[in-house]
C-alpha cells in the first residue's frame, strides 16, 4: 500500500529514511507554534486558537503536499506573512482581523485558479535555471542567517547592524545559548560526515538535551522577560475547542469597514510574497533533492502548487494567516526524504502537537538553529553549478542569492534576479533568450517597488 502510494523503491528511499526525515522537518519548523501565535495574538487574536488552527493549517496543507504531488515539503503559516498581517493590516492600517482572514482567504482562492490554469506553473518553468540555481544557493545562506539568529550567535548592532554575541556579558542566557548551538552544530556536522542516519535529528535532540542539562546545573537561566523560557516540557490547561474562536470568522467580517482600493492592496501583497516564496523555496528544496529535470522544471509541479493554495484558505477559515511552503523542508531532505511519506509523518506531528503543544513548543530555538546552519552549508553547494563563464547567466545569480539573505526575503531575491536577467541580457544583446513571460515578471517587480 505504501509502496504503490509513494513509489518508494523508484525514488530510491525506504520507510524508515522517510519517517526519519518527516520527523527531522517538524523539528526544525515546530518552533511556528509558538511563534505564530506570539505575532498573530498582537491582531487580537486568541493565542490557543492560533495554536490550533497553526497545527491543523500546517496538517492539512504537509497532507496535501504529499497525497497529491507526493513530495517531502511541509507547509505552515508563513513568517513575514503573519507580520504583515497583524502589524500592517491590523496594526497601521486599522483593519480587523477577521478582514485580515477574508483577504488570506480571498488570496488562497486567487491561487487555486492560477495553480489550476497552469501560471504559476509557467512562472516556475519561465526562471532560467542558472538563475534557479542561484536561488537554491540563496536559500542556503537565507536559512544559515536565520540559524545564526535563531542560536543567537548574531544579534543586532547599531553601528554595524549585526554582530556577534558577547559570549560573556549574560553568560548564564545569551552566551550559553550560543555556545550550545554551537556545539549541536559540531555534533551535526561530525555524525553527517560519518554517514550516520538522522544526523539532524539527533543533533536538534542533543543539544536540546544538553540545554535542559544545563538549566538543572543552573548553567542556564530560566529569564522569560529576556526571552529565554524553561527547556523541561510542562504540563498546563489547553482547551481543544479554542479554535471555535477563529474558525470561520473570515466569513463573519464587517464588510462596510472595507475600503475596496486597500482591500486589493493587501490581496496583491500577501499574493506576491506568497507566489514567490512558495516558488523559491520549490527550486531550493527540489534542487537539494536532485528533483529538477535537465531543463530545471519540476514534474508535478502543478500538483505541489495546488497543495499550497489549498492550505491557505484552509488556513484562513480556520484562523490563521497565509499558509505557505517552508524552506526548513530541505531539513527533511538532506535526512533523504524523497516523497510524500516524510510529509505524511511531519503533517501526523503538526495534528499529535495539538495534544502535546507544551512539549513541542518548549524546543528551544538554539537547539533548531544548528539543523538549519548545517542545511544551508547542503544547499549552498549548487553555487559550482552555476556557470560563471557566461556573466548574463551568473550575475543575475549572484545578485539574487546574495539579496536574499541581506534583504531578509526569499521573494526579494528572486525578484532581484529577475530584474537584474532582463536588464542585463536586454543591454547587452542577449533578448532572444529573454522569455516573454520574464519580461512580465521584471515590470510587475518593479511596480511592485514603486507602488507597494
Amino acid at each position: 500500500m505504501i509502496e504503490k502510494l509513494f513509489k518508494l523503491k523508484e525514488n530510491n528511499t525506504d520507510i524508515k529514511t522517510e519517517v526519519v526525515a518527516g520527523v527531522t522537518t517538524f523539528m526544525t519548523m515546530a518552533y511556528i507554534l509558538a511563534v505564530n501565535p506570539s505575532i498573530l495574538s498582537a491582531a487580537g487574536m486568541d493565542s490557543q486558537a492560533i495554536l490550533m488552527a497553526t497545527a491543523l493549517a500546517a496538517f492539512i496543507g504537509t497532507l496535501a503536499m504529499a497525497l497529491l504531488a507526493n513530495y517531502p515539503f511541509a507547509l505552515a503559516p508563513g513568517l513575514g506573512l503573519n507580520a504583515y498581517f497583524a502589524y500592517t493590516v491590523c496594526g497601521s492600517m486599522g483593519y480587523s482581523w477577521q478582514i485580515a482572514l477574508l483577504a488570506v482567504f480571498a488570496e488562497g482562492l486567487i491561487f487555486i485558479i492560477l495553480s489550476v490554469t497552469n501560471v504559476r506553473e509557467a512562472i516556475f518553468n519561465a526562471i532560467p535555471l542558472q538563475l534557479k540555481r542561484g536561488v537554491s544557493v540563496g536559500i542556503g545562506l537565507f536559512i544559515a542567517f536565520i540559524g545564526f539568529q535563531n542560536a543567537g550567535i548574531v544579534v543586532n548592532s547599531d553601528a554595524t547592524l549585526v554582530t556577534v554575541v558577547d559570549f560573556t556579558a549574560d553568560f548564564r542566557t545569551a552566551g550559553i545559548s550560543a555556545l550550545l548551538a554551537i556545539i549541536g552544530t559540531f555534533i551535526i556536522a561530525i555524525l553527517y560526515i560519518n554517514h550516520v542516519k538522522g544526523s539532524i535529528l539527533i543533533g536538534i535532540l542533543a543539544t536540546w538535551i544538553l540545554g535542559i542539562i544545563c538549566q538543572l546545573t543552573g548553567l542556564y537561566t530560566v529569564t522569560p522577560d529576556a526571552g529565554y523560557y524553561s527547556l523541561i516540557p510542562s504540563w498546563s490547561n489547553f482547551s481543544l475547542g479554542a479554535v471555535g474562536l477563529t474558525f470561520g470568522q473570515c466569513f463573519k467580517a464587517d464588510f462596510s469597514a472595507i475600503r475596496i482600493l486597500d482591500f486589493v492592496v493587501i490581496i496583491f501583497s500577501f499574493l506576491f510574497v506568497d507566489l514567490f516564496d512558495t516558488l523559491g523555496t520549490l527550486i531550493g528544496c527540489a534542487n537539494e533533492a536532485n528533483m529538477l529535470d535537465k531543463d530545471g522544471r519540476l514534474p508535478r509541479i502543478k500538483q505541489a502548487l495546488l497543495a499550497d493554495a489549498i492550505a491557505t484558505s484552509a488556513g484562513a477559515v480556520l484562523g490563521t494567516s497565509t499558509t505557505t511552503t517552508f524552506v526548513e523542508s530541505s531539513a527533511g531532505v538532506s535526512e533523504g526524504g524523497r516523497t510524500g511519506l516524510a510529509s505524511v509523518v511531519t503533517g501526523l506531528l503538526f495534528l499529535l502537537s495539538i495534544f502535546l503543544a507544551p512539549v513541542f513548543t518548549t524546543i528551544p530555538g538554539f537547539a533548531t538553529a544548528p539543523a538549519l546552519l548545517f542545511v544551508g552549508f547542503l544547499m549552498i553547494k549548487a553555487v559550482v553549478k552555476i556557470d560563471f563563464e557566461d556573466l548574463t547567466e551568473s550575475v543575475p545569480a549572484y545578485l539574487c542569492l546574495l539579496a536574499m539573505p541581506l534583504m531578509y526575503s526569499i521573494s526579494e531575491g528572486i525578484a532581484v534576479g529577475v530584474i537584474s536577467y532582463v536588464v542585463i541580457n536586454l543591454v547587452c544583446g542577449k533578448a532572444k533568450k529573454i522569455t516573454p513571460l520574464m519580461y512580465i515578471l521584471a515590470v510587475l517587480f518593479v511596480c511592485k517597488y514603486i507602488f507597494l
